[in-house]
């Protein structure tokens, strides 16, 4: 199925020179199905890579999906166009009231910092803190992972003595596990990063599993 962008978005045109199905809200509204709203809260400062990479992945879903992107108000980005940002995204005060079924949030550059640090780190408390009403289902990818065990279980993480950088086998712990349906016993994941949450941390806390 299509995933459901603005036309002039950058990366409409990088996806259908790879022959994925790209669709705008205008084309679909023949269908006769309801699209699967996602918000992309996108912190990384290669935003054009960040969403297509994202789309790409989505497009090789089952699913009608509209993508709606969110960026940081009180954020000012150095690496992405503000002409961008205003044409494409929207800010969490514009989409505060509307219901997601799902959220993406991005890692991003700020490993180095300790959470209170970071500009944006108040917003993206009242966005985590939104999406436990208002949206079905978030996923946390790479730093965001760490700011939303950090902020719902202030489970910190700790530097390492070097960067910790290739792919690495992981093993399947928890058998008939929806979110790994599809899954092979083991499988192989790249990891770059500058820091770690420590399992200890994470089995005194009863509502969360390591699968």
């Amino acid at each position: 199925m299509p995933v459901i962008i603005p036309n002039t978005l950058p990366a409409r045109n990088i996806l259908e020179d790879e022959d994925i199905f790209i669709s705008s809200r205008q084309s679909t509204q023949f269908l006769n199905i309801r699209p699967l709203r996602l918000a992309i809260l996108n912190l990384m400062p290669t935003i054009i890579a960040t969403e297509t990479q994202i789309l790409r992945l989505l497009s090789n879903s089952a699913f009608l999906v509209e993508v709606t992107l969110l960026h940081m108000k009180s954020h000012e980005s150095k690496n992405a166009s503000w002409e961008h940002l205003s044409a494409y995204y929207q800010s969490f005060e514009k989409v505060k009231d509307d219901i997601f079924d799902g959220l993406l949030i991005t890692g991003a550059p700020v490993e180095h910092l300790p959470f209170e640090e970071v500009d944006y780190w108040g917003e993206l408390q009242s966005i985590m803190d939104w999406s436990e009403t208002n949206v079905l289902s978030t996923l946390h990818i790479c730093w965001a992972a760490q700011a939303g065990l950090y902020h719902r279980y202030k489970i910190p993480k700790y530097p390492l003595p070097e960067k910790m950088f290739g792919v690495f086998r992981h093993n399947v712990l928890v058998r008939n596990e929806k979110l790994l349906r599809g899954f092979d016993d083991s499988f192989y994941a790249p990891h770059s990063r500058h820091t770690e949450i420590k399992r200890q941390d994470v089995d005194k806390e009863p509502d969360l599993d390591v699968l």
